[in-house]
């Protein structure tokens, strides 16, 4: 009988934060889990009582690995009506306020033991190996698959920092072709990177689907079904989309004389949106944030997504799965969103006033059973298996070269492989010390987990003076 293959998902950042990479690689261990085909285990981030009072909201603590892991599964269980069949270990974080991110500490490839390292997916691969010292990802795994999520060069260059983006555009690529053997890219929005495709391996809450079945429904039985007005929802940062959006609404408020608004959000910028807002003709309501899925925003017909800042953005999605008129930029961050006949884009102003127009005086179309699917997270883990060939259950690690290869190539594809190995260790040697780490943006003291990491994680105490926890 064949081994089963074993996917290790690391990833930066879990529940109750309520992020994008928290939320779609739990979703993705737990469908890539749901046939028993193979074994999947998902490794989150744990973070000390101090830093989960700066990450996770409405005061929300876990005084243990095991509590946390409950919560997780629990809010899985509700959204997808099953129980999950995967694992959750979690490794040293440490959050980096000026960063807004989580970091890991000490080498986190240890979490798998040796003799069950098999595949890693690395949801987000240039975060989780920017700081890296350890094992090489490539030496602990037969295959490693990077996810990119985040447009970090977007995010840079509209602070207007051209230096710190052509190094950051350089360093992404160095790490991820030292660490990674295939790349998936959610959207062209993101940069070019070394063995990478393009593919949305994202799918939706089951939740919203059934929200748009009843939509349907209601439709058919003519029933009054959208009867709220336009709406946006997100986190309340001006890179988020606000800033686009009131630019809109400011520069068009004659022709769109009668609309009214709502946002829904919190964040650092929250307070700025609201006076903005009040700046503005046109009614616009700036509200706390709440979950996309509650009835609230049912009855909204239509979501305004002017954003440009997503890879690939989920609350889009949700809202197509809601059977609801998105009005987006034509970007190539929504690029999977055309398909969608409820998707309506624009390239400017005018045409941002005409499709939200039209968008208020039309009905959305019945969402059909094949598009329902496209957004589903069955279709999203079809499409990650295919995008990094393992649809085929293949066990044997990934192939660089073939037997028709000639003997130039192949002595190209070996200096590329000194290249790549003295690249990496290059690395290693200034991922290793505190002074190159904390110089390169690294939190300090995280070459290894600190002393309370390892009391709360089980993990045996420090035995060295730097710090380090000695495993068992």
């Amino acid at each position: 009988m064949a081994k089963k293959q074993h996917i290790a998902i690391y990833t930066t950042a879990s529940l109750p934060w309520m992020t994008g990479t928290a939320v779609n690689p739990l979703f993705r261990a737990c469908y890539l889990a749901k046939d028993g085909e193979r074994k999947v285990t998902l490794v989150v981030p744990w973070l000390s009582l101090k830093d989960q009072g700066l990450v996770y909201p409405d005061n929300i603590s876990f005084n243990s690995a095991q509590e946390h892991e409950a919560y997780v599964l629990k809010w899985l269980e509700d959204r997808t009506g099953f129980i999950s069949r995967f694992e959750i270990k979690f490794y040293p974080g440490r959050f980096s306020v000026d960063k807004r991110s989580i970091l890991p500490a000490g080498d986190i490839t240890e979490i798998i033991p040796d003799e069950e390292a098999d595949i890693a997916v690395l949801e987000e691969p240039e975060h989780l190996t920017w700081f890296h010292h350890g094992k090489r990802w490539k030496a602990k795994f037969r295959l490693v698959i990077g996810v990119v999520h985040t447009n970090y060069l977007e995010y840079v260059r509209r602070e207007k920092n051209a230096v710190q983006a052509f190094l950051l555009q350089h360093v992404n690529s160095w790490v991820i072709s030292i660490y990674c053997d295939k790349v998936i890219r959610l959207s062209a929005a993101t940069q070019d990177l070394p063995r990478s495709v393009i593919c949305n391996v994202h799918g939706v809450n089951p939740k919203f689907l059934e929200i748009g079945k009843k939509k349907k429904q209601e439709l058919e039985n003519g029933k009054p079904s959208f009867t709220e007005g336009a709406y946006y929802i997100g986190k309340m940062i001006w890179n988020k989309g606000y800033r686009e959006l009131l630019k809109l609404l400011k520069e068009h408020q004659k022709e769109l004389m009668g609309l009214e608004v709502d946002l829904y959000g919190n964040g650092e910028d929250s307070n700025e949106v609201k006076e903005e807002a009040k700046k503005l003709e046109l009614p616009v309501r700036v509200h706390p944030g709440r979950d996309h899925a509650d009835p609230l925003f049912h009855d909204y017909k239509v979501f305004l997504n002017p954003s440009t800042t997503d890879v690939v953005c989920t609350t889009t999605a949700e809202a197509l799965a809601m059977g609801k008129i998105v009005v987006c930029a034509n970007h190539p961050s929504n690029e999977f969103f055309k398909q969608f006949p409820n998707c309506l884009m624009y390239n400017d102003g005018e045409e941002f006033v005409t499709t939200t127009r039209k968008a208020l005086t039309e009905q959305p179309a019945p969402l059909t059973d094949t598009h329902r699917h496209e957004l589903s997270w069955e279709a999203a883990t079809e499409r990650f298996l295919k995008a990094v060939q393992l649809d085929q259950g293949s066990s044997k690690r990934l192939s660089r070269t073939s037997s028709s290869k000639t003997f130039a190539s192949l002595s190209s594809v070996s200096i590329k492989k000194k290249l790549e190995d003295t690249s990496a260790y290059i690395h290693n040697a200034v991922s290793g010390t505190e002074f190159t780490r904390t110089v390169f943006g690294a939190i300090p003291g995280t070459l290894h987990p600190d002393e309370e990491l390892c009391r709360e994680l089980g993990l045996p105490s420090p035995t060295n003076a730097k710090g380090q926890c000695c495993r068992k």
